[in-house]
C-alpha cells in the first residue's frame, strides 16, 4: 500500500481473494484487492453491478455463502487482530459491536414479524447485559439521533408501515447501536428519492464526525462519491483497477474504465423541437381519489385521498415531457390515469384527437398498441415462464398485427436491433439477463407494435451509471428515427434534464411548477423544487 494517512489504521485488507462455486465450476469473484481503512475516515468501493464490491464487504464481515471460499494468501487485519481465522463465536461478537453494516435493501434485511424497537433492542441484548427498559430507551435515543419523525410511535410499528427512507434510518440505528469503529455503507440509498438520499447519506457523515467511526461506502453512484469520501478504490471483474484521493481520482482519472465510470453522468440536452407539432396526449382536470379505511369493523371511519388533484398537462409529437416529485407524489398515478391503465373519477383524456377518458376496455383495444408503458421494474413486467421472443410477440398476437408468425418473428428481430439487443436470444428467458438488459428488451416489446406515444415510468433507477447513459442514448435515437412522443416519469434529475423537453413538478398530487427544464431546473420557483434541485445538482457541481 502506498497510501499514508497519520490516523491510526483500523482496518488493513490485503490480496483478498473470493471465489465461488457454481454449475460447471468456479467463479472467482474478487481478486486480489488491497485496501487500507483509517480512523475517522470514509473509503468508497465503486464499481459496475458484478465488480465484487458488495462480495469486498461481506468477506470482511465473514457474511458469505458456503458456496464461497477465501483465497489462501488473503489477510484482513482489524485493529492487529486477523478477523479470517477468528472463531465464530468470536466473530460474532465482533460483528456489530466494531463493525457494522447497513445493507441495500432494508426491507428484507429487517424482520417483519418483529417491531422495530425490539429489533433493534435485540442488537443491544446481544452485546450488552442491559434491563428491557433501558434497552428501550437507548432504542428510543437511537431513533431520535437517526431523525425518525415521532420515534415512540415508530418504536411498536412492524417495518411495512414505514417509508423506504425511515427503513432505512433503522437500520442505520441499528448499525450504531453499540457504536461500532467500521460502518460498512452497501449502496444505501439507491432506491431512495433524492432528497432522503440527500438526508441519509448527511446522517451518515453527522454521525461519523460524531463518534469518529470509519466508514467503508460501496456504491455505484459516483455524485455521492465526490461528496462524501476521502479515497476511492475503483473495482470491475472482481479487481481494483485505480485508487486515489477522491479530488485526485476525480480530477485526474487514470484507467480507461475510471474515465468511461465518470463520463456517464448523464450529459447533453433534448433536441429542440422543430416547427409547432400538433398535440399527441392531453389531459385536463384529471382527478384520482383513493378511500382510505381506518379503525375496525364497528369504529370504522373514512378518508379520501386525492393522490391526482385536478391536473392538466399537453405533450407535443416528437416531444419528452418529464414528470418529477418525491416518492407518494402522484406521478405514475397521474401517468397510469392518461394511458387508462387506471380509471380516473373526472378530466378529460384526449389521445391523438380522441377522447378517451370514457371509453370501455373494447373500444380502449384500438389505441392500446399506441400507447405503450415501460416500467421500473422490467423483471416484475415480465412473465418469467415466457421467453424473450414470446414476451415481444404477445403484445402483437393480442393486437392482431403482423399478417403471419414469420411477419410477427421480423418485427420482433428488428425491434431487438433497435433496442441494441443481438436477434440470437428469442429462447432465452427474463432471469438470464443484467438489469440493463432486461429494461432493452422491456423497450424492444414496447417499440414492437410501433407505437406514437411510450409512458416511462423510471426506466432507469435501478441501472448502473453507464447503463443509464446507454438508455438514455438508446430512447433520443428511437425517438429521432420514429418520431416518438415520451411522458418520463422520475425522481432523477440529471436523467431528466439530459433526455427532456419540459418538465412537471409534482407534490402531494398537485402541480407545484412547470417550464422548459432549462428554466425549472436553473432557476426553479418554489422551495419544493429548488430542495429536489440542491439534493440532484449541488453535489455534483
Amino acid at each position: 500500500m502506498d497510501y499514508k494517512n497519520n490516523n491510526e489504521i483500523i482496518l488493513d485488507a490485503r490480496k483478498v481473494a473470493v471465489s465461488f462455486k457454481v454449475e460447471g465450476g468456479v467463479v472467482d469473484a474478487v481478486k486480489d484487492v488491497s485496501f487500507v481503512l483509517c480512523k475517522g475516515e470514509t473509503i468508497a468501493i465503486v464499481g459496475e453491478s458484478g465488480s465484487g464490491k458488495s462480495v469486498t464487504a461481506r468477506a470482511i464481515m465473514r457474511l458469505l455463502s458456503r458456496r464461497a471460499s477465501m483465497g489462501k494468501s488473503s489477510s484482513i487485519m482489524m485493529s492487529g487482530q486477523e478477523v479470517l481465522t477468528l472463531p465464530e463465536r468470536e466473530m460474532r461478537k465482533l460483528r456489530g459491536s466494531r463493525v457494522s453494516m447497513i445493507f441495500q435493501e432494508p426491507m428484507t434485511s429487517l424482520n417483519p414479524v418483529y417491531t422495530v424497537g425490539a429489533q433493534i433492542a435485540e442488537v443491544l441484548h446481544i452485546h450488552n447485559k442491559m434491563s428491557r427498559a433501558e434497552a428501550m430507551a437507548k432504542v428510543l435515543s437511537l431513533l431520535e439521533e437517526v431523525q425518525i419523525p415521532d420515534p415512540e410511535a415508530r418504536m411498536k410499528q412492524y417495518p411495512h408501515q414505514l417509508s423506504g427512507g425511515q427503513r432505512q434510518r433503522v437500520m442505520i440505528a441499528m448499525a450504531l447501536a453499540n457504536r461500532p469503529d467500521i460502518l460498512i455503507a452497501d449502496e444505501p440509498t439507491t432506491a431512495l428519492d433524492v432528497t432522503v438520499q440527500a438526508q441519509i447519506l448527511n446522517l451518515i457523515k453527522d454521525l461519523k464526525t460524531k463518534y469518529g467511526m470509519a466508514v467503508i461506502l460501496i456504491t455505484h453512484d459516483l455524485t455521492v462519491v465526490r461528496q462524501f469520501a476521502d479515497r476511492v478504490y475503483v473495482m470491475q471483474h472482481g479487481e481494483v483497477k485505480e485508487h486515489n484521493t477522491t479530488a485526485a481520482l476525480f480530477a485526474n482519472p487514470q484507467h480507461p474504465y475510471t474515465k468511461r465510470l465518470l463520463a456517464s453522468d448523464p450529459r447533453g440536452v433534448a433536441k429542440p423541437l422543430e416547427g409547432s407539432p400538433p398535440t399527441i396526449l392531453s389531459g385536463k382536470d384529471v382527478r384520482v381519489t383513493y378511500t382510505l379505511k381506518r379503525g375496525g369493523m364497528f369504529n370504522a371511519t373514512y378518508t379520501d385521498l386525492h393522490a391526482v388533484d385536478g391536473l392538466s398537462l399537453d405533450l407535443k409529437k416528437g416531444e419528452t415531457l418529464g414528470l418529477v416529485g418525491e416518492s407518494g407524489s402522484g406521478k405514475t398515478t397521474f401517468g397510469q390515469a392518461l394511458i387508462r391503465l387506471l380509471n380516473p373519477q373526472s378530466g378529460e383524456i384526449v389521445f391523438d384527437g380522441n377522447r378517451i377518458d370514457g371509453l370501455n376496455r373494447d373500444q380502449l383495444r384500438p389505441f392500446r398498441s399506441r400507447m405503450q408503458i415501460v416500467f421500473q421494474d422490467p423483471f416484475s413486467s415480465m412473465n418469467p415462464r415466457m421467453n424473450v421472443g414470446q414476451i415481444i410477440e404477445e403484445g402483437m398476437i393480442v393486437n392482431q398485427l403482423g399478417g403471419n408468425a414469420a411477419e410477427r418473428l421480423q418485427r420482433v428481430q428488428q425491434a431487438l436491433e433497435d433496442a441494441g439487443m443481438p436477434t440470437n436470444i428469442l429462447s432465452r428467458f427474463p432471469h438470464e439477463f443484467s438489469g440493463g438488459q432486461r429494461q432493452r428488451i422491456a423497450i424492444a416489446r414496447a417499440i414492437a407494435l410501433e407505437p406514437e406515444f411510450i409512458l416511462l415510468d423510471e426506466p432507469t433507477s435501478a441501472l448502473d451509471l453507464s447503463v443509464q447513459a446507454q438508455i438514455i442514448e438508446l430512447l433520443r435515437k428511437l425517438q429521432r428515427e420514429r418520431g416518438l412522443s415520451y411522458l418520463f416519469i422520475s425522481h432523477d434529475l440529471k436523467v431528466v434534464r439530459a433526455l427532456c423537453h419540459r418538465v412537471i413538478v409534482m407534490q402531494n398530487g398537485k402541480i407545484v411548477e412547470q417550464g422548459p427544464v432549462a428554466d425549472v431546473l436553473t432557476n426553479p420557483q418554489t422551495e419544493y423544487t429548488k430542495r429536489l434541485v440542491r439534493a440532484a445538482f449541488e453535489i455534483a457541481a
